[in-house]
């Protein structure tokens, strides 16, 4: 589930969403897929991260989505 996949923590980037327990922002992650990086190069710069994650990312974008 897509929502187990994003965590919100005051004390962690500003609050911001992250992807799992990390530090990397959904925010971060979204800004690379738009300056046309593909999925698998955002997957090869934090190997840590797995495809489900970088989805659940996306599907913060989406208007209408109630995931946090």
């Amino acid at each position: 589930m897509a929502i187990e996949r994003i965590t919100v923590d005051p004390g962690r980037m500003g609050g911001l969403p992250c992807l799992r327990d990390t530090r990397v922002t959904a925010t971060a992650v979204l800004g690379q897929l738009a300056a046309g990086r593909s999925i698998d190069d955002v997957l090869a710069d934090y190997p840590y991260l797995e495809r489900e994650d970088i989805t659940a990312a996306v599907g913060l974008a989406v208007p209408g989505n109630q995931a946090i």
